[in-house]
Protein backbone atom coordinates (compact mmCIF):
# COMPACT_ATOMS: atom_id res chain seq x y z
CA UNK A 1 0.00 0.00 0.00
CA UNK A 2 1.24 3.68 -1.02
CA UNK A 3 2.27 5.66 1.56
CA UNK A 4 -0.21 8.84 0.92
CA UNK A 5 0.73 10.84 4.28
CA UNK A 6 2.95 14.19 4.02
CA UNK A 7 6.54 13.00 5.29
CA UNK A 8 8.54 15.62 3.84
CA UNK A 9 8.67 19.57 2.51
CA UNK A 10 11.26 21.38 0.93
CA UNK A 11 11.38 25.06 -0.53
CA UNK A 12 13.51 26.54 -2.33
CA UNK A 13 14.17 30.15 -3.86
CA UNK A 14 14.32 30.06 -7.34
CA UNK A 15 14.17 33.34 -10.46
CA UNK A 16 10.59 34.06 -12.12
CA UNK A 17 10.78 35.17 -15.72
CA UNK A 18 11.27 38.78 -14.90
CA UNK A 19 14.68 37.62 -12.71
CA UNK A 20 13.06 38.00 -9.76
CA UNK A 21 12.99 35.64 -6.73
CA UNK A 22 10.06 32.92 -5.95
CA UNK A 23 9.46 30.21 -4.27
CA UNK A 24 9.53 27.13 -5.56
CA UNK A 25 8.25 24.04 -3.11
CA UNK A 26 8.56 20.26 -2.83
CA UNK A 27 5.87 17.73 -1.02
CA UNK A 28 6.85 13.85 -0.21
CA UNK A 29 4.60 11.16 0.87
CA UNK A 30 6.79 8.37 0.96
CA UNK A 31 8.77 8.25 -2.43
CA UNK A 32 6.58 10.17 -4.08
CA UNK A 33 6.76 13.93 -4.73
CA UNK A 34 4.78 16.83 -6.23
CA UNK A 35 6.23 20.08 -6.83
CA UNK A 36 4.84 23.46 -7.99
CA UNK A 37 6.26 27.14 -7.84
CA UNK A 38 4.60 30.31 -7.37
CA UNK A 39 4.37 33.50 -10.37
CA UNK A 40 4.41 37.00 -9.07
CA UNK A 41 2.44 40.26 -10.52
CA UNK A 42 3.30 43.53 -11.66
CA UNK A 43 0.22 44.80 -12.13
CA UNK A 44 -1.92 43.71 -8.98
CA UNK A 45 -5.17 45.10 -7.58
CA UNK A 46 -4.78 46.46 -3.93
CA UNK A 47 -7.46 43.49 -2.92
CA UNK A 48 -4.51 40.54 -3.51
CA UNK A 49 -3.31 38.15 -1.48
CA UNK A 50 -0.07 39.48 0.06
CA UNK A 51 3.42 38.26 -1.15
CA UNK A 52 5.52 37.67 1.25
CA UNK A 53 9.18 39.70 0.81
CA UNK A 54 11.77 39.33 2.55
CA UNK A 55 12.87 43.31 2.78
CA UNK A 56 16.50 42.74 2.66
CA UNK A 57 18.30 45.24 1.04
CA UNK A 58 21.28 43.30 0.74
CA UNK A 59 19.61 40.47 -1.32
CA UNK A 60 17.44 40.73 -4.80
CA UNK A 61 17.17 44.17 -3.22
CA UNK A 62 14.70 43.66 -0.56
CA UNK A 63 12.34 40.98 -3.01
CA UNK A 64 14.19 37.79 -1.40
CA UNK A 65 11.30 34.90 -0.39
CA UNK A 66 13.68 33.16 2.35
CA UNK A 67 11.19 34.19 5.16
CA UNK A 68 8.49 31.90 2.59
CA UNK A 69 10.72 29.66 2.57
CA UNK A 70 11.08 28.91 6.22
CA UNK A 71 7.37 29.29 6.84
CA UNK A 72 6.50 26.36 4.64
CA UNK A 73 9.56 24.37 5.97
CA UNK A 74 8.50 25.31 9.37
CA UNK A 75 5.22 26.46 10.54
CA UNK A 76 3.27 24.86 7.62
CA UNK A 77 5.16 21.48 7.74
CA UNK A 78 4.36 21.07 10.98
CA UNK A 79 0.36 21.77 10.51
CA UNK A 80 0.03 19.52 8.03
CA UNK A 81 2.83 16.83 8.08
CA UNK A 82 0.92 13.55 8.43
CA UNK A 83 -1.97 14.22 6.59
CA UNK A 84 -3.21 12.70 3.54
CA UNK A 85 -2.01 14.34 0.42
CA UNK A 86 -5.20 13.86 -1.22
CA UNK A 87 -7.23 16.00 1.23
CA UNK A 88 -7.05 19.28 -0.41
CA UNK A 89 -9.65 21.00 1.34
CA UNK A 90 -8.07 20.05 4.79
CA UNK A 91 -4.47 21.00 3.86
CA UNK A 92 -5.85 24.46 2.49
CA UNK A 93 -7.75 25.13 5.43
CA UNK A 94 -4.69 24.18 8.00
CA UNK A 95 -2.64 27.14 6.49
CA UNK A 96 -5.26 29.34 6.32
CA UNK A 97 -6.48 28.61 9.92
CA UNK A 98 -2.53 29.05 10.54
CA UNK A 99 -1.31 32.03 8.91
CA UNK A 100 -5.39 33.59 10.28
CA UNK A 101 -5.49 36.99 8.57
CA UNK A 102 -7.62 37.99 5.45
CA UNK A 103 -4.84 38.65 2.80
CA UNK A 104 -2.55 36.08 4.46
CA UNK A 105 -0.03 38.71 4.76
CA UNK A 106 1.59 35.95 8.02
CA UNK A 107 2.69 32.95 6.34
CA UNK A 108 2.52 34.76 2.86
CA UNK A 109 0.07 33.74 -0.01
CA UNK A 110 3.44 32.94 -1.84
CA UNK A 111 4.49 30.32 0.64
CA UNK A 112 0.68 29.19 1.58
CA UNK A 113 -0.21 28.64 -2.59
CA UNK A 114 3.37 26.77 -3.25
CA UNK A 115 2.29 24.20 -1.02
CA UNK A 116 -1.38 24.05 -2.11
CA UNK A 117 -0.45 23.52 -5.48
CA UNK A 118 2.34 20.88 -4.93
CA UNK A 119 -0.33 19.16 -2.61
CA UNK A 120 -2.27 18.72 -5.57
CA UNK A 121 0.12 17.82 -7.90
CA UNK A 122 1.03 15.13 -5.30
CA UNK A 123 -1.86 13.56 -5.35
CA UNK A 124 -1.89 13.28 -8.99
CA UNK A 125 1.74 11.63 -8.85
CA UNK A 126 0.12 9.32 -6.01
CA UNK A 127 -2.63 8.59 -8.47
CA UNK A 128 -0.81 8.17 -11.11
CA UNK A 129 -3.20 10.20 -13.19
CA UNK A 130 -2.72 13.69 -15.61
CA UNK A 131 -3.09 16.22 -12.98
CA UNK A 132 -6.19 17.77 -15.17
CA UNK A 133 -7.93 14.15 -14.51
CA UNK A 134 -6.86 14.66 -10.27
CA UNK A 135 -8.52 18.24 -10.22
CA UNK A 136 -11.11 17.73 -12.07
CA UNK A 137 -11.99 14.73 -10.46
CA UNK A 138 -11.47 16.06 -7.39
CA UNK A 139 -13.95 19.10 -7.29
CA UNK A 140 -16.98 17.11 -9.53
CA UNK A 141 -15.79 18.20 -13.43
CA UNK A 142 -15.88 16.95 -16.46
CA UNK A 143 -13.35 17.80 -19.21
CA UNK A 144 -14.91 18.47 -22.18
CA UNK A 145 -12.76 20.77 -24.30
CA UNK A 146 -9.90 22.98 -24.21
CA UNK A 147 -10.20 26.63 -23.31
CA UNK A 148 -9.34 29.63 -26.08
CA UNK A 149 -5.85 30.80 -26.31
CA UNK A 150 -5.80 34.77 -25.51
CA UNK A 151 -2.28 35.53 -27.05
CA UNK A 152 -0.77 38.47 -25.58
CA UNK A 153 1.34 40.08 -28.88
CA UNK A 154 1.39 43.99 -28.08
CA UNK A 155 2.56 44.94 -24.46
CA UNK A 156 1.93 47.99 -22.94
CA UNK A 157 1.35 49.35 -19.51
CA UNK A 158 3.29 48.38 -16.55
CA UNK A 159 4.56 45.66 -18.39
CA UNK A 160 6.29 47.53 -21.36
CA UNK A 161 7.86 50.60 -21.62
CA UNK A 162 6.28 51.44 -24.97
CA UNK A 163 4.13 54.27 -23.80
CA UNK A 164 0.98 52.56 -24.45
CA UNK A 165 -1.67 53.46 -21.78
CA UNK A 166 -3.38 49.89 -22.57
CA UNK A 167 -1.50 46.78 -20.73
CA UNK A 168 -2.43 44.07 -23.31
CA UNK A 169 -3.29 43.22 -26.52
CA UNK A 170 -4.26 40.01 -27.57
CA UNK A 171 -5.23 37.92 -30.76
CA UNK A 172 -8.64 35.68 -30.09
CA UNK A 173 -8.15 32.73 -32.91
CA UNK A 174 -11.93 31.73 -33.77
CA UNK A 175 -11.49 28.06 -35.19
CA UNK A 176 -9.52 24.90 -35.06
CA UNK A 177 -8.19 22.71 -32.29
CA UNK A 178 -5.89 23.87 -29.85
CA UNK A 179 -2.58 23.07 -31.71
CA UNK A 180 -4.40 24.91 -34.92
CA UNK A 181 -5.04 27.98 -32.71
CA UNK A 182 -1.84 27.84 -31.34
CA UNK A 183 0.02 27.72 -35.38
CA UNK A 184 -2.48 30.66 -36.32
CA UNK A 185 -1.21 32.57 -33.53
CA UNK A 186 2.64 31.82 -33.85
CA UNK A 187 1.75 32.96 -37.66
CA UNK A 188 0.04 36.45 -36.68
CA UNK A 189 3.06 36.86 -34.42
CA UNK A 190 5.87 36.63 -36.30
CA UNK A 191 4.12 38.30 -39.28
CA UNK A 192 3.70 41.15 -36.73
CA UNK A 193 7.59 40.92 -35.91
CA UNK A 194 7.87 41.60 -39.74
CA UNK A 195 5.86 44.71 -40.60
CA UNK A 196 6.68 46.23 -36.97
CA UNK A 197 10.68 46.52 -37.91
CA UNK A 198 9.51 47.41 -41.52
CA UNK A 199 8.26 50.39 -39.77
CA UNK A 200 10.96 51.55 -37.70
CA UNK A 201 10.04 50.21 -34.46
CA UNK A 202 11.49 48.35 -31.71
CA UNK A 203 10.92 44.61 -31.85
CA UNK A 204 11.90 43.81 -28.48
CA UNK A 205 9.85 42.30 -25.80
CA UNK A 206 7.52 43.04 -22.90
CA UNK A 207 7.06 41.34 -20.10
CA UNK A 208 4.47 39.14 -21.51
CA UNK A 209 6.63 38.25 -24.39
CA UNK A 210 4.40 40.57 -26.35
CA UNK A 211 6.33 43.28 -28.68
CA UNK A 212 6.80 46.57 -26.83
CA UNK A 213 6.86 49.81 -29.81
CA UNK A 214 6.56 53.24 -28.62
CA UNK A 215 3.25 53.58 -30.65
CA UNK A 216 1.58 57.33 -31.34
CA UNK A 217 -1.57 56.17 -29.80
CA UNK A 218 -3.45 52.98 -28.55
CA UNK A 219 -5.73 52.86 -31.46
CA UNK A 220 -2.59 52.12 -33.26
CA UNK A 221 -2.15 48.72 -31.87
CA UNK A 222 -5.18 47.51 -33.06
CA UNK A 223 -4.79 48.87 -36.37
CA UNK A 224 -1.04 46.82 -36.68
CA UNK A 225 -3.02 43.54 -35.27
CA UNK A 226 -5.70 44.30 -37.97
CA UNK A 227 -2.87 44.44 -40.45
CA UNK A 228 -1.05 41.70 -39.49
CA UNK A 229 -3.65 39.30 -39.39
CA UNK A 230 -4.79 40.17 -42.84
CA UNK A 231 -1.19 39.80 -44.26
CA UNK A 232 -0.76 36.55 -42.34
CA UNK A 233 -3.78 35.41 -44.99
CA UNK A 234 -6.41 35.28 -42.66
CA UNK A 235 -9.89 37.57 -41.72
CA UNK A 236 -10.57 39.73 -38.98
CA UNK A 237 -13.61 39.25 -37.07
CA UNK A 238 -13.94 35.58 -38.73
CA UNK A 239 -10.43 33.93 -38.39
CA UNK A 240 -8.95 36.25 -35.53
CA UNK A 241 -10.93 38.53 -33.34
CA UNK A 242 -9.04 40.93 -30.93
CA UNK A 243 -9.09 41.99 -27.22
CA UNK A 244 -7.42 43.89 -24.75
CA UNK A 245 -6.33 44.17 -21.01
CA UNK A 246 -6.43 47.70 -20.52
CA UNK A 247 -5.87 46.92 -16.57
CA UNK A 248 -7.33 51.21 -16.30
CA UNK A 249 -6.82 51.01 -12.01
CA UNK A 250 -3.40 51.22 -13.61
CA UNK A 251 -4.33 55.23 -15.20
CA UNK A 252 -6.94 55.68 -13.35
CA UNK A 253 -6.26 59.17 -11.04
CA UNK A 254 -8.96 58.44 -7.80
CA UNK A 255 -8.33 61.87 -6.80
CA UNK A 256 -9.82 63.75 -9.41
CA UNK A 257 -11.95 60.23 -11.09
CA UNK A 258 -11.02 60.48 -14.28
CA UNK A 259 -9.20 58.18 -16.86
CA UNK A 260 -5.83 60.00 -17.67
CA UNK A 261 -4.60 58.41 -21.18
CA UNK A 262 -1.29 59.54 -22.26
CA UNK A 263 -0.78 57.92 -25.14
CA UNK A 264 -3.58 59.42 -27.02
CA UNK A 265 -3.15 62.52 -24.23
CA UNK A 266 -7.17 62.02 -23.67
CA UNK A 267 -9.03 62.18 -20.57
CA UNK A 268 -12.55 60.17 -19.68
CA UNK A 269 -14.71 60.11 -16.47
CA UNK A 270 -16.53 57.09 -15.33
CA UNK A 271 -19.67 58.01 -17.17
CA UNK A 272 -17.72 57.99 -20.28
CA UNK A 273 -15.12 55.83 -20.87
CA UNK A 274 -17.57 53.07 -21.99
CA UNK A 275 -17.52 55.37 -25.06
CA UNK A 276 -13.92 54.47 -26.19
CA UNK A 277 -14.50 51.24 -26.15
CA UNK A 278 -17.54 51.37 -27.86
CA UNK A 279 -15.63 52.82 -31.07
CA UNK A 280 -13.27 50.27 -30.29
CA UNK A 281 -15.34 47.22 -30.59
CA UNK A 282 -17.27 48.88 -33.89
CA UNK A 283 -14.29 49.97 -35.62
CA UNK A 284 -12.43 46.49 -35.16
CA UNK A 285 -14.59 43.85 -33.05
CA UNK A 286 -13.50 43.37 -29.91
CA UNK A 287 -14.63 40.14 -28.16
CA UNK A 288 -12.85 40.74 -24.74
CA UNK A 289 -12.18 43.53 -22.51
CA UNK A 290 -10.57 43.04 -19.40
CA UNK A 291 -10.31 45.80 -16.64
CA UNK A 292 -11.87 47.81 -18.71
CA UNK A 293 -12.50 50.03 -15.76
CA UNK A 294 -10.81 50.59 -12.19
CA UNK A 295 -10.95 48.15 -9.58
CA UNK A 296 -13.36 50.69 -7.39
CA UNK A 297 -15.10 52.55 -10.34
CA UNK A 298 -18.52 50.61 -10.18
CA UNK A 299 -20.44 53.80 -12.16
CA UNK A 300 -17.85 52.88 -14.76
CA UNK A 301 -18.11 49.15 -15.08
CA UNK A 302 -22.16 49.33 -14.14
CA UNK A 303 -22.33 51.72 -17.43
CA UNK A 304 -19.61 49.51 -19.76
CA UNK A 305 -21.95 46.14 -18.58
CA UNK A 306 -25.04 48.09 -20.01
CA UNK A 307 -24.20 49.36 -23.22
CA UNK A 308 -21.46 46.10 -23.97
CA UNK A 309 -22.20 43.40 -21.58
CA UNK A 310 -24.66 42.09 -24.68
CA UNK A 311 -21.94 41.73 -27.63
CA UNK A 312 -18.80 41.55 -25.68
CA UNK A 313 -16.81 39.60 -23.21
CA UNK A 314 -16.12 41.96 -20.52
CA UNK A 315 -13.60 40.24 -17.80
CA UNK A 316 -12.75 41.36 -14.29
CA UNK A 317 -9.50 41.14 -13.14
CA UNK A 318 -8.49 43.99 -10.47
CA UNK A 319 -12.16 43.82 -9.42
CA UNK A 320 -12.80 40.44 -8.57
CA UNK A 321 -9.00 39.32 -7.75
CA UNK A 322 -10.20 35.68 -7.98
CA UNK A 323 -12.40 36.48 -4.17
CA UNK A 324 -16.08 34.56 -4.28
CA UNK A 325 -17.54 37.83 -1.88
CA UNK A 326 -16.30 40.12 -4.98
CA UNK A 327 -17.63 38.37 -7.68
CA UNK A 328 -20.60 37.58 -5.78
CA UNK A 329 -20.86 41.37 -5.73
CA UNK A 330 -20.46 41.87 -9.18
CA UNK A 331 -23.44 39.24 -10.17
CA UNK A 332 -25.08 41.53 -7.57
CA UNK A 333 -24.66 44.75 -9.21
CA UNK A 334 -24.71 44.26 -12.84
CA UNK A 335 -20.85 44.51 -13.16
CA UNK A 336 -18.76 42.57 -15.79
CA UNK A 337 -19.84 38.50 -17.49
CA UNK A 338 -16.41 37.44 -17.14
CA UNK A 339 -13.71 36.61 -14.12
CA UNK A 340 -10.24 36.08 -14.50
CA UNK A 341 -8.28 33.67 -12.22
CA UNK A 342 -4.79 33.66 -11.26
CA UNK A 343 -3.97 31.79 -8.68
CA UNK A 344 -1.84 33.49 -6.55
CA UNK A 345 -4.56 36.41 -6.24
CA UNK A 346 -6.10 34.16 -3.75
CA UNK A 347 -3.68 32.06 -2.52
CA UNK A 348 -4.94 28.37 -1.96
CA UNK A 349 -6.23 25.94 -4.92
CA UNK A 350 -9.79 25.35 -2.45
CA UNK A 351 -10.06 28.95 -3.05
CA UNK A 352 -9.58 29.23 -6.24
CA UNK A 353 -12.12 26.45 -7.01
CA UNK A 354 -14.47 28.48 -5.06
CA UNK A 355 -13.92 31.50 -7.42
CA UNK A 356 -14.71 29.29 -10.18
CA UNK A 357 -17.98 27.70 -8.83
CA UNK A 358 -18.61 31.26 -8.00
CA UNK A 359 -18.56 32.02 -11.79
CA UNK A 360 -19.70 29.99 -13.40
CA UNK A 361 -23.22 29.46 -11.00
CA UNK A 362 -23.98 32.76 -12.45
CA UNK A 363 -22.89 32.51 -15.51
CA UNK A 364 -20.07 34.38 -16.04
CA UNK A 365 -17.13 33.12 -18.41
CA UNK A 366 -13.79 31.86 -16.92
CA UNK A 367 -10.57 32.87 -18.16
CA UNK A 368 -7.58 31.26 -16.52
CA UNK A 369 -4.57 33.54 -16.26
CA UNK A 370 -0.95 33.47 -15.82
CA UNK A 371 1.08 36.54 -14.12
CA UNK A 372 3.82 38.56 -15.67
CA UNK A 373 6.39 37.07 -13.62
CA UNK A 374 5.99 33.75 -14.58
CA UNK A 375 8.30 30.47 -14.02
CA UNK A 376 7.72 27.24 -16.35
CA UNK A 377 5.40 25.30 -14.03
CA UNK A 378 2.38 24.38 -16.24
CA UNK A 379 -0.16 24.23 -13.62
CA UNK A 380 -2.28 26.49 -15.21
CA UNK A 381 -2.70 24.56 -17.59
CA UNK A 382 -4.15 21.36 -16.35
CA UNK A 383 -6.81 24.02 -14.32
CA UNK A 384 -7.52 25.54 -17.26
CA UNK A 385 -9.01 21.75 -19.09
CA UNK A 386 -10.06 20.46 -15.26
CA UNK A 387 -12.74 23.12 -15.12
CA UNK A 388 -14.22 23.64 -18.65
CA UNK A 389 -12.25 27.16 -18.72
CA UNK A 390 -13.38 28.94 -21.61
CA UNK A 391 -10.26 30.92 -22.12
CA UNK A 392 -7.30 31.08 -21.14
CA UNK A 393 -3.93 33.65 -21.11
CA UNK A 394 -0.17 32.52 -21.02
CA UNK A 395 1.28 35.71 -22.69
CA UNK A 396 2.38 35.79 -26.41
CA UNK A 397 3.31 32.88 -28.64
CA UNK A 398 6.97 32.83 -27.62
CA UNK A 399 9.00 32.77 -24.04
CA UNK A 400 9.26 29.25 -22.81
CA UNK A 401 7.59 30.02 -19.15
CA UNK A 402 4.73 31.12 -21.63
CA UNK A 403 5.04 28.24 -24.08
CA UNK A 404 5.28 25.96 -21.19
CA UNK A 405 1.46 26.49 -20.66
CA UNK A 406 0.68 25.95 -24.46
CA UNK A 407 2.80 23.02 -25.29
CA UNK A 408 1.25 21.53 -22.32
CA UNK A 409 -2.03 22.28 -23.61
CA UNK A 410 -1.28 20.72 -26.29
CA UNK A 411 -0.01 17.60 -24.76
CA UNK A 412 -2.85 17.23 -23.04
CA UNK A 413 -5.23 17.70 -26.72
CA UNK A 414 -3.71 14.46 -28.03
CA UNK A 415 -4.86 12.79 -24.90
CA UNK A 416 -8.53 13.78 -24.17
Amino acid sequence: MKQTKITKIVAQEILDSRGNPTIETTIWAGAISGSASVPSGASTGTHEAVELRDGDKRRYLGLGVRKACKNVTGTIFHAVKGMDCRDQQKIDQAMLALDGTINKSKLGANAILSVSLAAMRLSAEMQQKPLYKTIAQHYNYKPRALPVPLFNVINGGVHADSGLDIQEYFLIPQRGTFAERLRQGSEVYHTLKKILASDGYSVGLGDEGGFAPHLGANEQALKYLSRAIKQAGYKVKTDFRLGIDAAASEFFNSEREVYKMKASRLNYKPASIYKLYQKWVKDYGLQIIEDGCAEEDFLGWQLLTKHLGKQTLLVGDDLFVTDTARIQNGVINGIANAALIKVNQIGTLTETIAAIKMAQSNNYEIVISHRSGETTDSFIADLAVAVNAKYIKAGAPARGERLAKYNRLVEIEQNL
